[in-house]
Formats: C-alpha cells, sequence, structure tokens
C-alpha cells in the first residue's frame, strides 16, 4: 500500500467513525459492546489492562503511566481521547500513533461486527453502535492485534456504563474528580465519584489521587465492597518535594511501595502534573506487585514523557503556549503552574470555548492570570459562538479588556502581535481542546511552531 493509499485508508475510517452519534452524546450502556467484542473473541482480555478514569489529569497520567511502563521494557498500547489533530493520536502502539495502514486493517476486521450489532440495535428501537462505542472496540482489538503486553486505557465520561469499562482492569485508577458533565453523571461530586467507582475490579487494585472528601469516601465504599487496596495519595503514596527545574520541575516521591524517589526530573510544569507523576508511579508499581522502581527506569520513563496540548510551548517569538484547560478545575490547576513557574509581566489569553462547557467558571479562573481576552471559537459546531462568548466574558470580567475575533488564525495573530510589543509578554491559548489542536495545525502552517 503506497503512502498515499495508507493515509487515505486513515482518513476512511475516521470519516466512517464520525459518521455515528458523537461523544457529546454517550449512551449509558455496555451491553452493544459487550456484544461486539464477544464476536470478537474479546480482545480486551487478551493482555492486562490498566483504566484510568477522573475529571481532570486522565490523559497525561495514562501518558505518564504508558511512558514508565515502557521503561520498564513492556510493549504497550495506550488509548486516550480527544485527539488534537490526527485521529490516530488516540490509539498508541509502543509509544507511536498507530500506523494508518494498521488503523484500516483492523478496522476492515471489525466492521462486519459493528454493523451486525448496529442492526440488531436498531431493530430493537436502540440507537446504533456511537462514535466513541465503535472507537472503544477499534481500540481494544488493535491492541490485540499488535500485539501488546498492557494496555493503559483513559475512560471517556463516567466510569461504570463507560464503554471502556467491558475490560476487567487489573488496576484501576482515578484522577481527582470534580464537577463536570453535571447532566449525565450527577449534581455532586459524590455522585460523580458513584458512577467513575463503578471501574474497579474485585482482584484488582485501585489507586487515587487526593480527592474531595466525599469523593474519597465513596471510593474507599467501593473498594471496601470488593475487598481491594485502594493507594491513596498522600497515605500509601506522596508528592514528598518538587522544585523548579529547567524545562519543567525535580520531584521526589514516596512510592506506595514505601520506596523514596529522590530528585527526579519531571519535564513537564504544575502542582498537578507532580500529582498526575505519582498517581502513575503508584499505579505501575501496583501493576508489577510493589516492586521498586530502578532509577533509570524512572528516568527514562519520567523523561521521555510528553503531554500534547497541556502548558505546551508552541511558539518562542513571542512565547506562546496552550493548554486544554476547559473546565474551572482543569482552568485552576492551569492559573496555578503559570503562577509558579513563569516569570511573564504581562500574558494575554486567547480564550474559545463550547457550548456545554462552564464557560464562566473557566474564565473566572483564567483572569487571574490574564487581563487582556481575545475571545474567538473554533470550527466545532459545538463552539460557542463569538459575540456570544464575548458577551459572556464581559459579564465576568467587566473591567478585562476584551477584543472578539471569530477568526481564530487572525485572533492568535493579534495576541502575538500584543505580546511583541512588551519585553516580557507571553500569550496562552485555552479553554477548548479542538481550539488547541487547531492552534497547532495554524502555527505549524505559519512557520512558527516549535512542534
Amino acid at each position: 500500500m503506497s503512502q498515499s493509499q495508507q493515509e487515505n485508508a486513515g482518513e476512511r475510517v475516521y470519516a466512517e467513525l464520525i459518521d455515528r452519534l458523537g461523544e457529546a452524546q454517550p449512551q449509558p450502556r455496555l451491553g452493544p459492546v459487550r456484544r461486539v467484542v464477544e464476536l470478537l473473541g474479546d480482545p480486551q482480555n487478551s493482555y492486562p489492562v490498566i483504566l484510568i478514569a477522573g475529571t481532570n489529569g486522565k490523559t497525561s497520567t495514562s501518558r505518564i503511566t504508558e511512558s514508565l511502563l515502557r521503561s520498564l521494557g513492556l510493549r504497550t498500547g495506550l488509548f486516550t481521547s480527544p485527539h488534537l489533530e490526527r485521529f490516530n493520536e488516540r490509539i498508541v502502539i509502543d509509544g507511536q500513533p498507530i500506523s494508518d495502514e494498521a488503523l484500516a486493517f483492523v478496522w476492515d476486521d471489525i466492521a462486519p461486527y459493528l454493523a451486525l450489532v448496529d442492526e440488531e440495535l436498531v431493530a430493537e428501537g436502540e440507537p446504533a453502535l456511537t462514535f466513541f462505542e465503535a472507537m472503544t472496540v477499534l481500540a481494544y482489538a488493535s491492541f490485540a492485534d499488535a500485539p501488546v503486553e498492557v494496555a493503559v486505557v483513559e475512560v471517556g465520561m463516567g466510569g461504570e456504563w463507560d464503554s471502556t469499562n467491558i475490560a476487567d482492569p487489573a488496576v484501576s485508577v482515578f484522577t481527582p474528580i470534580d464537577l463536570d458533565h453535571t447532566e449525565r453523571l450527577g449534581n455532586t461530586v459524590a455522585e460523580i465519584a458513584t458512577t467513575k467507582s463503578g471501574i474497579m475490579r474485585a482482584g484488582g487494585d485501585a489507586v487515587t489521587a487526593k480527592q474531595h472528601p466525599e469523593v474519597e469516601a465513596v471510593l474507599e465504599a467501593q473498594a471496601h465492597a470488593l475487598q481491594i487496596p485502594l493507594l491513596r495519595e498522600g497515605v500509601e503514596f506522596a508528592i514528598d518535594h518538587s522544585v523548579m527545574g529547567v524545562g519543567g520541575q525535580v520531584v521526589t516521591l514516596r512510592g506506595s511501595s514505601g520506596t523514596r524517589y529522590d530528585s527526579v526530573m519531571l519535564p513537564l510544569y504544575g502542582e498537578h502534573q507532580a500529582q498526575n507523576a505519582a498517581v502513575a508511579l503508584a499505579a505501575v508499581e501496583a501493576f508489577t506487585g510493589k516492586r521498586v522502581l530502578a532509577e533509570e527506569v524512572l528516568e527514562e520513563g519520567y523523561g521521555q514523557v510528553t503531554i500534547p496540548g497541556r502548558l505546551q510551548l508552541v511558539g518562542a517569538t513571542p512565547p506562546v503556549y496552550i493548554d486544554a484547560a476547559h473546565n474551572p478545575h482543569g482552568a485552576r490547576a492551569l492559573v496555578s503552574a503559570v503562577k509558579s513557574f513563569f516569570a511573564f509581566d504581562e500574558v494575554a489569553l486567547v480564550f474559545g470555548s463550547l457550548n456545554d462547557k462552564d464557560s464562566v467558571g473557566v474564565i473566572a479562573e483564567l483572569s487571574k492570570i490574564s487581563n487582556t481576552i481575545f475571545v474567538t471559537q473554533s470550527s466545532s459546531n459545538r463552539s460557542r459562538a463569538t459575540d456570544d462568548l464575548a458577551q459572556i466574558v464581559r459579564l465576568a470580567l467587566p473591567e478585562a479588556e476584551i477584543i472578539p475575533e471569530d477568526n481564530l488564525g487572525d485572533a492568535i495573530e493579534q495576541a502575538r502581535g500584543w505580546a511583541e510589543q512588551g519585553e516580557s509578554r507571553g500569550v496562552i491559548v485555552a479553554g477548548s481542546i479542538v481550539l488547541i489542536g487547531e492552534v497547532m495545525t495554524f502555527a505549524r502552517e505559519g512557520g512558527w511552531s516549535l512542534l
């Protein structure tokens, strides 16, 4: 297959998937996905799985966990969502996005079984398999085809009824749980935690970041009911120390094995990334039976990790950072990282949001680092219109300078121009994952990307 044919094959797979019910409309069910994988011979059972749920930090924790496992010499699979630029980013085999050829091969293999279950669902008056349900099957089948020795899988939404939960995880991991998707998951953090706790399994292990007391109580109750250990940040494992370093931070961690890992370089910014690194370490220790990881394993595992779109430097002159913060908790972490790790005199914010997100809550947090806000929108049909978003921001921040610009490229260039007029100014783009992906592409096409 030629290079162009491979690329066309990858695009074909995505086009066929995107015709399905979208990710914003998940179906609270597991039966149809279980039916497909049973027809395929249960590929998700051919390797151990580490399943990661939470409100924020899922992707970062997943990527760090996968990197540590790969540094142990294991052949890994990684499933995250959403993608920033190319669909292949969601399914990673041994550190590399799945090739278009492999993607198309597995898709063509599973497509008849997806179609069969689609027909059964429609006949029963149910929606056909959604984008995310079909993609989950594609990921699990791709890992079996590779094959991998362990898969790290990020839960899509919730936990108990999320399609990724058809696997029986060896380790269930919980990043910080907060209010998000309340219309589907519940109006309190305890209700949301109850849904997410459904990924735990008898016979496995569970690991959690520090949580609200109500959340921790839910997770502890579920672990107790299943008679499995729950490793808690601040109790069984912890961040002992973190200081700013060149290109990131130097962390000292205490693992669940009781081992102290001193002065490890983590090329990521923010206390939240130190937390993600600690949770990932505990997850890997649990997976290996609380095995103490060698110093060189941590150096390689942390040193090679990258988190696209998470406080990532995309342009240098002037500095332009992108961050996928799209809810108040994520925005709070971004603000904390900027205040702790950067020394800009002034920051311009390029802000875009989706209709179903808490734009007021996000901008209230982000306003703590910027009083100059370029309001714009992505190409997503879920994107909040620029004029509507600008009005929301003005009402929330009457003292801020608000510059609305429908065209994302023009908004970025105006912000870069503003930054060039000062000696210590920077630009941060945040508010929507789709927005971040489009900025990465725009920077590359504009010739000023560092990526």
